[in-house]
């Protein structure tokens, strides 16, 4: 395994390989656009995980700093999976100052339950109580 150098400086991101990724692999972003993403990592704490030069990782944070994170978009590229990087990713964000004293911090996984248990995340514990307005396909919208 190669050392995973992560850092939150955004002017290191490889925005066009974030966007393939995420546009073409995931389900919850199929179909961003460009400039949607760019507006949506401007507006949140990311992540990029590096080997080398080449990035290899990303999650972002949209978070108030204060009360209250969710973690979104978090990957690693196929090829270098089963190395230990999400855990890395995981730590990186658990340790970052602003996301420190957080009274609920929330994700969202359809795959991943087991990573992210390791870090505290659980089920809701009032499910009842949490409500959504959810646009699966809005990405696909010809508005």
């Amino acid at each position: 395994m190669k050392d995973l150098r992560i850092s939150t400086d955004k002017k290191e991101l490889d925005i066009l390989l974030i966007h393939s990724f995420l546009s073409t692999e995931t389900p919850w972003a199929k179909n961003i656009p460009l400039k949607l993403l760019r507006k949506a990592i401007d507006n949140s704490l990311c992540f990029g995980g590096y080997i080398e030069n080449r990035q290899v990782a990303f999650c972002r944070v949209i978070t108030d700093s204060a009360t209250f994170a969710n973690l979104v978009d978090v990957f690693v590229i196929p090829e270098c999976r089963g190395n230990g990087y999400s855990k890395a990713l995981m730590r990186a964000v658990l340790s970052h100052p602003l996301l420190q004293g957080l009274r609920r911090f929330t994700l969202a996984t359809s795959n991943a339950h087991g990573l992210y248990k390791e870090y505290g995340f659980t089920s809701p514990l009032y499910p009842d109580t949490y409500m959504e307005r959810y646009s699966p396909n809005i990405y696909n919208s010809k508005n």
